[in-house]
């Protein structure tokens, strides 16, 4: 099993003095050192206006990471497809992955944040079937030979052939998914597929369920199942004080951030949108007790590999890692993403090894 450097750059906190660019400063510096550690990824959220998080551009990040970087993968985490034209995303990340020497991990998403949406133009509302268009769409611009012409219900071309093409073929995919419709569309289409283990514990009772759900999925189409990846919350601890804060941390985050971003209200929430109403209300609920393995990777190394172990028991294939979560310090950050690589990762085969040696 593979682990990567993960951030969606929350800094949305009442009282706060990290500046924005301080923080984007901060998670390139830490992607930087993801390469350094051996970490197999990078990914990038994308977010706008800081309405939960503050860096909007993970492509120029991840450009930045590929010239100073040899060996570590760049993906973002995840776009939010909707809001760019297909064309401009397949030209970007193809352009990265020539750039990089074919180190592109793409990933899409629709997001999940109304706030998001409105000062672009788009639906929130119609953002599913916008999503699906124009992931299908990317695809198929990267693999064409020829100039292709294009008649959809939102993006309509004459006569387009992007340029430079992507150095991988196919360039590897993945939907980032909250929802039953993501991850069929993810088995649809022969893409990988992301999730976050709260959602998945939530929505279906386990990361086991949704691989469960996703292989069978792949089977109805034909389809030959990508890679399953997750993505977790991590804070090590080593007492009862530094647990009790890691877990206040953590549950800061969800009160601050992501209860504000997510759908809440059923007269407002789309419906493809209805799942995150039961979820907000558990958010909304949450004791430091409540904070189990289906969230978060909290306590001691060994704590931590006995939940991957059965993260990997599940059949997925990488885990990206959150540590910069909850204003935890820059400093602290690099602690922790050092001693995971030190103390977890070696329990397992993947491609850190590769890179040890």
């Amino acid at each position: 099993m593979d682990f990567g450097y993960f951030t969606l750059s929350d800094n949305h906190y009442e009282g706060n003095q990290r500046s924005s660019n301080q923080f984007v400063a901060d998670i390139t510096a830490e992607a930087l050192y993801a390469d350094k550690l051996g970490m197999h990824s990078a990914w990038i959220g994308e977010h706008h206006f800081n309405s939960l998080g503050v860096l909007s551009c993970p492509d120029l990040v991840l450009t930045y990471v590929a010239a100073n970087t040899t060996r570590i993968r760049l993906a973002p985490a995840v776009t939010v497809l909707p809001l760019h034209h297909p064309i401009r995303v397949a030209e970007q990340w193809a352009t990265l992955d020539l750039l990089s020497g074919g180190r592109v991990d793409f990933a899409a998403g629709r997001g999940y944040d109304s706030r998001e949406y409105a000062p672009f133009g788009v639906s929130f509302a119609d953002n599913q079937a916008i999503f699906e268009e124009g992931l299908e769409l990317v695809r198929r611009l990267w693999e064409a030979d020829d100039r292709m012409s294009y008649r959809g219900k939102y993006y309509s071309f004459d006569d387009v052939r992007i340029t430079p093409k992507p150095v991988q073929r196919p360039l590897p995919t993945y939907v980032g998914s909250f929802s039953k419709p993501s991850i069929e569309l993810a088995a649809r289409l022969g893409c990988g597929l992301i999730v976050a283990p709260f959602a998945a514990a939530i929505s279906y009772g386990g990361l086991r369920q949704v691989a469960d759900l996703y292989n069978e999925t792949c089977a109805k189409h034909g389809r030959q199942p990508g890679r399953l990846m997750c993505s977790y919350f991590i804070h090590f601890a080593d007492d009862k004080a530094q647990e009790d804060a890691q877990r206040a941390r953590q549950i800061r985050y969800y009160k601050e951030c992501v209860i504000p971003a997510f759908p809440s209200d059923p007269k407002t929430a789309p419906p493809s949108y209805r799942y995150f109403i039961d979820m907000v209300d558990r958010l909304q609920k949450v004791k430091p007790e409540d904070l189990t393995e289906n969230s978060v990777l909290l306590g001691s190394a060994a704590r931590i590999a006995d939940t991957l172990k059965k993260v990997e028991a599940a059949g997925f294939d990488e885990v990206i890692l959150y540590f910069n979560v909850g204003q935890k310090p820059h400093a602290q950050v690099k602690d922790e993403m050092a001693r995971f690589m030190t103390d977890v990762a070696p329990a397992f085969a993947g491609s850190h090894k590769e890179a040890a040696a």
